[in-house]
């Protein structure tokens, strides 16, 4: 069912939200994107996403 904030630490945020973005980066390599530039973009929306967890934006 629905799982509280309380006693979520920031690794249980993070770790969801960077499997997601890792699954459209392997798609990006797939389809000829650099490396690099696509785990930049996984790392960014990952922090994103913690930040927003953190002041209670979601």
């Amino acid at each position: 069912m629905y799982k509280s904030k309380f006693g979520r630490s920031l690794f249980d945020v993070a770790l969801p939200a960077a499997l997601g973005a890792g699954v459209v980066t392997s798609f990006a390599i797939a389809q000829g994107q650099h490396p690099a530039i696509a785990i930049g973009i996984t790392a960014i929306s990952t922090t994103f996403v913690v930040v927003c967890y953190r002041f209670d934006l979601i």
